[in-house]
């Protein structure tokens, strides 16, 4: 192979096997070993222990292993040292390919794979479509130094995951004591060991902060809560591609109005709806798909009207923060049980109105709110801020792979010597 390095069709480097079922799962017993299952290479459940059969495919760290059968066939992971299950195949290739940069290789072809399964009943690898892949194959130096290009984002992106997790846990539990006990005088968290406290119907709360009802925190428009239109009030066909946007489930997301804007309403129609614009400072609380996802709208909104999915609730900014009860909704666990009442068939169905009319709230008095707005917003730029730089970080790396692993980009120049690339 020359130092320009050439295009293989996979088929010709590569060799599968397949998992095989094992003899019994779980296992305990003296001669158990790892069981690799697609859950565990995601990092999303723990290792489990098999009774391996006889004809058992044994992998190492490393290697490249396709997720052969089911709703994510396609899917391309680095294996670990263990028995591979059933559903999965190892990619064992020639030895000419690193095994760090084919991986990377393959992994550029995830979404072509998952695109391209066969099969009426459980979709699997079109065998035919993956040996028809083409993988760019610079000489070895070169695949190495790739490799490690794309390992170094790869910990970047790993790196700032587990930041923004351990942010959103600390954000979790600050924010359930500062809803519950707020912050005094000093800008300190209360105690009970340094302030007074009192018994309410959603625990213990400091004295001086009362116990409302959404409904008494309603602003003095009407309608200050909405859902709708519905039926004939507003029909698919009177949708257009231009126009005063129709908010919807998929633009409401926790703390996070989202302007993906996908449906509109012609001026002259949303007229008609005036009742269902949204307003400043509004919260919204979807009500299909994900129920109880909540946000506030914006303050430069402009004209846009609610949708039939989301509950829109105008509060009067005197008596209660539209940002605290956003807050609330998302992760009080007593806003979520009261929510959970309605409930049907083990499946949360549209939140009533009756239901959200008597939602309970701990109340500050409202210069305390602002203080608790204000440090909950800090706390929420600093994660947004995380959450930016985690997609440019991913962005990146499409990027790269997109470039380094088709050859478009060369990185022949930052090998270590200069004799590496005439090896």
């Amino acid at each position: 192979m020359s130092s320009s390095g050439q295009t293989r069709l996979l088929g010709s480097v590569v060799t599968l096997d397949k998992g095989k079922p094992p003899i019994q799962h779980p296992y305990l017993g003296p001669d158990a070993e790892l069981y690799l299952t697609p859950e565990y290479l995601r990092g999303n459940a723990g290792g489990e222990l098999a009774k391996p059969s006889a004809n058992a495919v044994r992998v190492s760290d490393g290697e490249t292993i396709i997720l052969w059968d089911g709703s994510n066939a396609g899917e391309i992971f680095r294996a670990r040292n263990g028995v591979l299950a059933s559903t999965m195949s190892r990619a064992h290739h020639i030895d000419s390919f690193d095994k760090d940069y084919f991986f990377y290789a393959l992994k550029k072809w995830e979404n072509y794979l998952k695109g391209q399964t066969s099969g009426s009943g459980i979709p699997h690898v079109d065998k035919e479509v993956l040996y028809k892949i083409k993988l760019f194959e610079p000489f070895k130096p070169e695949q190495i130094k790739i490799a490690k290009i794309l390992s170094t984002a790869d910990r970047a992106i790993e790196q700032t995951e587990a930041l923004i997790a351990k942010q959103q846990r600390i954000k979790t539990g600050l924010m359930q004591d500062l809803l519950t006990r707020g912050i005094d005088d000093q800008g300190n968290l209360r105690s009970e060991e340094t302030h007074e406290f009192k018994d309410s119907p959603l625990g213990r709360i400091p004295v001086g902060w009362d116990i409302l009802i959404i409904k008494d925190c309603l602003a003095s428009v009407d309608p200050a809560m909405r859902s709708g239109p519905f039926g004939s009030a507003l029909r698919k066909d009177e949708l257009a591609v231009s126009g005063i946007p129709l908010l919807g489930i998929d633009n409401i997301f926790p703390e996070d109005f989202r302007r993906n804007y996908t449906r509109f309403v012609p001026p002259r129609k949303a007229r008609q709806l005036a009742r269902y614009l949204v307003r400043p400072r509004d919260i919204m609380i979807t009500i299909m798909g994900t129920v109880g996802r909540c946000c506030v709208v914006p303050d430069d909104i402009g004209e846009a009207l609610s949708s039939k999915h989301v509950w829109t609730i105008s509060l009067d900014p005197l008596k209660y923060s539209a940002a605290l009860a956003c807050y609330q909704v998302n992760y009080s666990p007593w806003v979520l049980s009261h929510f959970a009442q309605d409930e049907q068939g083990g499946i949360m169905g549209a939140i009533k109105s009756e239901t959200i009319r008597t939602t309970r709230l701990p109340v500050p008095p409202r210069n305390e709110q602002r203080v608790i707005e204000e440090y909950l917003a800090c706390m929420n730029a600093d994660h947004t801020a995380l959450k930016v730089h985690l997609a440019k970080l991913r962005s990146l790396k499409t990027a790269l792979m997109q470039d380094l692993l088709t050859g478009k980009r060369r990185v022949t120049a930052l090998l270590a010597k200069p004799e590496e690339a005439s090896t």
